[in-house]
């Protein structure tokens, strides 16, 4: 998938394909290549960490969502997450992080949580019994970019040490490994 360059289409396209990686889940409670996370983990994750991030940087708060449906959840949270980068005020609204310095709103949206949509669908995927493999243009410019600041990532305990990948890794691989996520790893049996 090539994703579109401006915020509120990326997160819609990206928001869109976790959705339907979701709806193929058929056991939320299943293993997922992030240590100690289930699918439906992978999903709160995503529910819970934004809604903190925007009430203490930029004002903005975002309604809980439960898990008890993760598919519903989420639709619920990306539309409202579509709902605040569609609305014209964003563009004169910051984000304002002792971590991340200040940014507009969207663009701290786009570059944080959009990416960590992006990168956990292929967890979902993978704790599916599936794969989605990412766009490479788009992995070897993340990878690209992590790589800059890998000592802040592993620093931030956010991240585990990276992985071996194959030789004739993907560059989607290649980035998950960088990660910390083993690009093999499949659900166990």
């Amino acid at each position: 998938m090539t994703l579109p360059a401006e915020p509120a289409s990326r997160h819609r396209a990206v928001a869109g394909r976790f959705a339907e990686v979701a709806r193929q889940v058929g056991d939320w409670d299943a293993r997922s290549p992030v240590p100690e996370w289930t699918a439906r983990e992978v999903v709160g994750h995503l529910l819970e960490w934004l809604g903190g991030f925007l009430s203490g940087s930029a004002g903005v708060e975002l309604a809980a969502r439960s898990l008890d449906d993760p598919v519903s959840a989420w639709e619920q949270r990306a539309a409202d997450v579509q709902a605040l980068l569609d609305d014209p005020t964003t563009a004169d609204r910051a984000l304002s992080n002792p971590h991340t310095g200040d940014l507009p709103l969207a663009e701290a949206i786009d570059r944080f949580y959009t990416t960590d949509v992006l990168l956990h669908t292929w967890d979902l995927a993978r704790a599916a019994g599936g794969s989605d493999p990412l766009d490479p243009d788009v992995a070897e410019e993340l990878l690209a970019g992590l790589t800059g600041v890998e000592e802040v990532l592993r620093s931030s305990g956010q991240y585990g040490p990276a992985v071996p990948a194959p030789d004739d890794a993907s560059p989607g691989d290649r980035l998950m490994a960088f990660l910390g996520r083993d690009p093999l790893w499949a659900p166990p049996r």
